[in-house]
């Protein structure tokens, strides 16, 4: 029997499906659209990478509570500490790819730990930088009681007592740790290096006396430098501090070599969706260009985080991880 009187009819079904199943598709689409315009839904938790009451937890919470009214919906912060940010890193790998978990964290989960942490994963690969938050350099405390107060006067007093006096660091191999052994290098002394999972308790044992000193975040610092619980000698910066104005730089002092400045960060996973992450950075630069939000940072030590497009972080950590891999080769650093 011949088809021919069927191929009209036939072509008009297939038109049918095919239209039938562009709508299909549409409607697929302005599903999703509809359900990405109503980001967020529900709660914004943010994992900070650090202990309670480090810097990312005390940053973490500052953009937090203003994001919350920018966005209408609340944001918890959750810290989790260990293992150099990478406990933290995993927290986030666990949910959902939705945006409604968050990471806050040092640029050093990219730059610096995946040289001192042998890693089943690439950090690089597994994180994706969505917003700088805030920028500044660290400080070199020490505990009150020590008789030096001046940078010229500690390297003469470490001078004295070779291999006695040992210095904390926020974890073994980060900045916190490399600075001390530049400035061991750089000024011909010999501290011991203490390392700690986080800068809460490593500066705890500052205060305590259990260690001399330490190179720290501003943020964490500064309440216990106002407090006279501990000392400051020097910063990291390329220049002041607004909120140390009367502590020099490392470089004024004849250290050239030391000097660095890093970033928190509020970080996704690569696999969260494009126009989410647009979201999420569009709010956040919201609040970061909020005065009260700006003067609350120059409180803290930092500065806000420039307004750098996620390519453009990305290629900032991959610069710094390039400087951290000539600095660890220059001081001779092993994994401890």
């Amino acid at each position: 029997m011949s088809t021919s009187r069927f191929e009209p009819r036939r072509r008009f079904t297939l038109r049918l499906l095919g239209l039938a199943a562009a709508a299909s598709a549409a409607g697929l689409l302005v599903a999703r659209a509809q359900a990405q315009g109503k980001w967020p839904e529900k709660t914004v938790r943010i994992v900070a990478a650090g202990p309670a009451g480090g810097s990312a937890d005390i940053i973490a919470r500052l953009l937090a509570d203003q994001l919350s009214k920018q966005i209408g919906q609340p944001v918890i912060v959750e810290p989790k500490a260990g293992a150099g940010g990478v406990l933290a890193v995993n927290e986030l790998s666990l949910a959902p790819r939705d945006g409604q978990t968050l990471l806050v964290g040092v640029d050093s989960l990219v730059s610096e730990i995946p040289h001192i942490l042998k890693l089943s994963v690439t950090m690089a690969n597994e994180i994706k930088p969505i917003s700088e938050v805030a920028r500044g350099g660290l400080v070199l405390v020490g505990n009150a009681s020590l008789p030096a107060k001046t940078l010229p006067e500690l390297i003469a007093y470490v001078k004295s007592r070779p291999g006695s006096i040992n210095y904390a660091s926020i974890s073994a191999g980060t900045r916190s740790h490399v600075m001390g052994l530049l400035l061991n290098k750089a000024a011909g002394i010999d501290m011991t290096h203490v390392g700690y999972k986080g800068s809460t308790p490593a500066l705890q044992d500052v205060m305590g006396g259990h260690v001399a000193l330490m190179f720290d975040g501003p943020a964490t610092s500064i309440p216990m430098l106002k407090s006279g619980r501990i000392k400051a000698f020097a910063v990291s910066s390329p220049k002041r501090m607004g909120a140390l104005p009367d502590v020099p730089t490392f470089a004024e002092l004849g250290y050239p070599q030391i000097d660095d400045i890093g970033w928190v960060g509020l970080w996704t996973t690569s696999d969260v969706p494009g126009d989410i992450q647009t979201r999420v950075r569009e709010a956040t630069l919201k609040v970061l260009q909020q005065p009260k939000v700006v003067e609350r940072f120059k409180e803290l030590g930092t500065d806000v985080g420039q307004p750098l497009t996620s390519e453009q972080l990305s290629q900032s950590l991959r610069m710094a991880s390039d400087k951290h891999t000539a600095n660890l080769k220059t001081i001779g650093f092993k994994p401890e």
